[in-house]
């Protein structure tokens, strides 16, 4: 099975699911009778015309005895990048205190990322409606 998850690491959302699939000797119909969906919606999985919903990934899962990152997201995708481990293995010696007075910062910054991104986001339908319209906006 560790060869199996090796190649499995750098392969497609439905190229993993016909390996995974065929390694349990299951056929595309066992598969669907397993997580509770047609023949039809594997078929779609597998050829990659269609993509599951978070329910029916989670029921893969389950199936395989995998987490859904593993399913949907190639190796070193989702893992920090070289620099952050080496700070993330010099904050893990730190006492509890300081720990957790660096997750608070780390928390705080993501949450100012989100808010930036939701603003942008909010902000954007206004900008394209005023550059539709051809109104700068300047006259307000």
């Amino acid at each position: 099975m560790a060869l199996l998850s090796m190649e499995l690491a750098s392969m497609s959302l439905s190229a993993r699911l016909i390996s995974l699939r065929k390694a349990r000797a299951l056929t595309q119909q066992g598969l669907a009778g397993a997580i509770g969906i047609h023949v039809q919606q594997i078929k779609r999985y597998e050829a990659g015309s269609s993509e599951p919903s978070a329910e029916v990934l989670r029921k893969i899962a389950r199936t395989f005895a995998i987490s859904t990152d593993w399913l949907l997201f190639e190796e070193g995708e989702r893992a920090p990048s070289d620099d952050l481990v080496s700070q993330f293995e010099a904050v893990s010696q730190l006492s509890d205190d300081e720990r957790a007075i660096v997750k608070e910062v780390i928390d705080s910054l993501v949450i100012k990322y989100q808010t930036r991104r939701w603003n942008a986001a909010r902000q954007t339908p206004a900008v394209k409606t005023a550059a539709t319209r051809g109104d700068s906006g300047a006259d307000r």
